[in-house]
């Protein structure tokens, strides 16, 4: 019953906002504010009612009609509420353009905090669902952040974007993040925070396979780093170049490994291993087997010499016989 009273709800508002858009004769413009709040309470009611697909429609018909009256904000807000509904009705074929332009109002607008906001929480919003545009998302939002040159800021949403990259795999695309990172660590003197991302980089690119890149990152950045960490990844990397599994799983166990963000924490853990120089099998001992064949001539114990071959001199003196 409460379903149906919403519906019905909704679909006065969509007669009031289309009413609010028709012209005639007393009526040249048709009225956007009217008509964008009228859509925008349809919307709201229709995702009550759980029917997400009328209230995306709803949803972007009010952005449209805010973008009209060259309001904004609101438009982006709209926008917003339409990825919402997509995202519940598993729609997700248009949200990367809902948010893309949503981001792009607020910038107009003049709010690019609204649009960092915006591209983080439909990042949070894909993270699952699709993690290469949750990525994307998140990417936009630094390169805003980057523009307002706020280097903290910039340093939290790139260790975010970094720990997602790393979270799914995205490795190249990890180390790019982290050294922007530094970066901006070193504009900011952050020199432990330094230290603790290039124990990350080592990690992220021997993931990659890349031991030559882990020890130019290593010794790139290793100057920042603690005792404890500079030990640690010494052995690390030792255990990789020797190919010694065990040298490089102590080194992996190193507590403050184990207490980095989660992410990174589970790369350290997850991290494939050199496999071990292969040695050759040992011989296996048969039990009451014959003894060795020992040739008559051959020389007796302590003796010199050995050899099965015939000296030339020997020949030379005794002839053949």
């Amino acid at each position: 019953m409460t379903t149906q009273r919403k519906i019905d709800e909704a679909n006065e508002h969509v007669r009031q906002a289309e009413k609010a858009l028709k012209t005639g004769l007393l009526k040249w413009r048709p009225d956007f504010d009217i008509a964008a709040d009228e859509y925008n309470k349809a919307g709201t009611a229709f995702r009550v009612a759980k029917d997400f697909k009328k209230s995306k429609e709803t949803f972007l018909k009010a952005s449209d009609a805010y973008q009209q009256n060259k309001s904004w904000y609101h438009a982006a807000k709209a926008l917003e509420s339409a990825v919402t509904s997509a995202k519940d009705d598993r729609d997700f074929n248009d949200i990367p353009t809902y948010v893309q332009t949503a981001a792009s109002l607020y910038q107009q607008h003049g709010s690019p905090e609204a649009a960092i906001t915006c591209l983080d929480k439909c990042s949070k919003l894909m993270e699952n669902s699709m993690p290469q545009q949750a990525i994307l998302y998140l990417s936009k939002a630094v390169d805003i952040i980057m523009i307002e040159e706020s280097d903290r800021q910039g340093v939290e949403y790139l260790n975010r974007l970094a720990r997602l990259m790393v979270k799914h795999g995205f490795y190249d695309d990890a180390t790019d993040a982290i050294r922007r990172e530094i970066i901006l660590n070193q504009k900011t003197e952050s020199y432990q925070a330094i230290g603790r991302l290039a124990v990350v980089l080592v990690l992220v690119q021997l993931a990659r396979a890349d031991y030559v890149a882990a020890e130019k990152a290593f010794k790139e950045w290793g100057n920042y780093c603690e005792p404890s960490e500079i030990q640690t990844l010494e052995m690390l990397l030792q255990g990789f170049d020797d190919e010694d599994p065990d040298l490089a799983r102590r080194a992996l166990a190193a507590p403050f490994i184990r207490h980095m963000d989660v992410e990174f924490s589970i790369l350290a853990r997850d991290l494939p291993l050199p496999s071990g120089l292969s040695t050759a099998p040992k011989a296996s001992v048969i039990e009451n087997a014959a003894a060795s064949y020992k040739s008559p001539n051959a020389a007796p114990p302590g003796a010199e010499g050995g050899s099965s071959f015939t000296n030339s001199d020997d020949i030379e003196e005794g002839g053949l016989c």
